[in-house]
């Protein structure tokens, strides 16, 4: 290419589309306003350039060659945006957030028995729009991340050279990558790496300790890991294992786990020793430490003696058992404690994205208000540290911090939050000093909580009067978020109108559904009256399926009768798997409740919460 040339389009449904020559992208995806656009889409807009401009290679250069193997390009796409990004901003620490923002989304979606390997057969159209999902792209690219640590990054990178010099301009197969890096590393590629793409799934690590006097050595075994706690696979992976110590944190012995069961002798390792598996989190699989390996390892999240991505993985791998069933809930938030001196912004978003899933599993029952009290107490303080003013010293992650904390005690109904937040938007409203981009959509989402018609016009006078895009999507999307039923109901009608672009609609509308128990029931109840509309409005696409994904956060099987009998009789063109998805999902979150509900209940009471 002599040139490309990137051009905002204001209606667009995907973020961006890789047209060789000439990317197209949404407005919020390419434009920055130096004053208006926060931290968090200037990072959003720098990966998605990153993304699209890796499609000219891996897409547009060497295509796959048929749909089954997309995610040589969505996969691929995916882990280079990060690389892109790191190397042109080094201190957004992006790699870190790479664990929250694709590793985790891909072990969720993964964990579902209406998952799909990486290389799925396609023999409609309309089975591949499903596939642009979590599985092609996160996934795709949390197994590359993988195989470049476990080749090194010279052979990979040599071996992606062979891979794109050979291919250009024509069509490649999966094993075509695989031919291409065997030849630059000498590693059996193919024999490894067809495990992760041919089959759903992935496993969980179970380690236990088996230390002597001289020499420290756990036995690991792996069995595939269930979002229902199912122990009955006998599938089974190639694993590429590292693994740390306290006495040796800087030098990981590996281990290639070809089996069900192995054991590993830690190099450098003293008995007495934490020991950490998967330092970095650069595998793709769950951990289930022994009591005495998680027991040892707590003093370490305490003082930090172990790094961010480890203290983050910890808590993360926890809470994935205690969702499926594997361990409890209360032991999870017990190991929150260790974390009272955690100021990572990426580690503090992740305990933050926990417990709010937590949040929504319980929004309905008496502990809820307990549960809100834990949060203010976890993170109140941390906002009196940070400020609510930029600071000279601020890094990037700290403008990402402040917003996540303002959003998070507005949520929990922190009662200095909701006092500052009102008027900060007042003085913002009347002409006086504008709320800081960075923390100007948390102050919209707080107030809106008030529910008064007065702050509601307020922000669609807001709405209105601007012409930067970036500033609408900001107010549309919160506003179904208060707790007034029938500005709801306005937003939903609003959410349909001329005033929101379409591709914008699925978004407003998921606004409302954020909006606690009622808010998802309305949701639900509009989108099954206005179905036919959407069908028509949307064709059965991307955000066709991003609409039918509301439904996933339902906690009843009650809901779960509703939402498959809707379904059965009202056919959902290329979002059927997302509806499979969906409904085990709530069938998931009821047994999760029914499982954990009490004991939870009674840890917040024996924490006098």
């Amino acid at each position: 290419l002599p040139k490309c040339d990137m051009i905002a389009v204001p209606h667009l449904d995907f973020g961006a589309m890789e047209n060789w020559g000439l990317v197209t992208y949404r407005e919020t995806a390419l434009l920055v306003d130096p004053e208006n656009t926060s931290s968090g889409t200037k990072q959003w807009v720098a990966l998605v350039v990153g993304h699209e401009l890796a499609h000219q290679w891996f897409g547009n250069l060497v295509t796959m060659e048929w749909w089954t193997h997309l995610w040589l390009n969505e996969g691929f796409a995916s882990w280079v945006e990060f690389l892109c990004v790191d190397h042109c901003f080094p201190d957004w620490n992006i790699w870190l957030q790479y664990v929250n923002m694709s590793l985790k989304r891909a072990l969720q979606l993964d964990a579902l028995d209406s998952s799909h390997p990486i290389e799925v057969p396609v023999g409609h159209p309309n089975e591949i729009d499903e596939i642009f999902d979590a599985i092609s792209y996160e996934k795709g690219n949390s197994i590359i991340r993988m195989l470049q640590n476990w080749l090194g990054a010279e052979p990979f990178r040599k071996g992606l050279a062979l891979y794109l010099k050979k291919f250009q301009y024509s069509n490649a197969f999966t094993e075509d990558l695989w031919a291409a890096l065997e030849e630059s590393s000498g590693q059996p590629v193919n024999k490894v790496m067809s495990t992760w793409t041919s089959q759903i799934g992935f496993p969980m690590i179970t380690a236990e300790l088996a230390e002597t006097t001289d020499e420290v050595r756990i036995k690991v075994r792996q069995q595939k890991f269930c979002a229902n706690g199912d122990d009955s696979s006998a599938q089974s992976w190639f694993v590429p294992i590292s693994v740390i110590s306290q006495s040796n944190p800087d030098k990981p012995t590996c281990y290639l786990l070809e089996g069900k069961e192995g054991e590993i002798l830690i190099e450098g390792a003293k008995p007495g020793d934490w020991i950490k598996v998967n330092p970095g989190l650069i595998g793709m699989y769950r951990l289930n430490y022994s009591d005495e390996m998680l027991k040892r390892l707590l003093p370490a999240i305490k003082n930090q003696a172990l790094g961010a991505a480890d203290r983050l993985g910890i808590q993360e791998d926890l809470f994935a058992l205690a969702k499926a069933g594997y361990n409890n809930t209360a032991n999870l938030l017990t190991l929150m404690g260790a974390y009272v001196n955690e100021r990572n912004y990426v580690v503090l978003s992740s305990i933050n994205g926990n417990l709010s899933e937590l949040g929504s599993l319980f929004s309905h029952l008496p502990c809820f208000t307990q549960f809100k009290a834990m949060r203010r107490r976890i993170f109140s303080r941390i906002l009196e540290e940070v400020g609510w003013e930029k600071k000279e010293t601020d890094g990037h992650t700290d403008a990402l911090l402040r917003n996540m904390l303002v959003v998070t005690l507005g949520k929990s109904d922190d009662e200095q939050v909701l006092a500052r937040c009102q008027e900060l938007f007042n003085t913002h409203y009347t002409g006086g000093k504008q709320i800081e981009a960075d923390i100007r959509g948390a102050v919209y989402l707080t107030v809106r909580q008030d529910g008064t018609d007065e702050t509601y016009r307020k922000l669609m006078d807001l709405f209105n009067k601007t012409d930067l895009h970036e500033e609408r999507e900001r107010v549309q999307r919160i506003l179904g978020t208060g707790p007034n039923a029938a500005l709801r109901s306005e937003t939903l009608e609003f959410a349909m109108s001329e005033s929101v672009r379409s591709n914008d609609t699925p978004f407003v509308i998921h606004g409302v559904a954020n909006a606690g128990p009622e808010g998802r029931d309305q949701t639900w109840a509009f989108i099954k009256n206005k179905f036919p509309v959407f069908l028509e409005r949307y064709s059965g696409g991307f955000l066709f399926t991003r609409l039918v994904q509301v439904t996933s956060n339902f906690t009843t099987m009650d809901h779960y009768k509703d939402i498959e009998k809707f379904f059965a009789e009202n056919k959902a063109p290329s979002a059927e798997r997302a509806v499979k998805q969906s409904l085990e999902s709530i069938k998931l979150r009821a047994a999760w409740l029914e499982r954990d509900g009490e004991s939870v209940a009674q840890w917040f009471t024996e924490q006098g919460l």
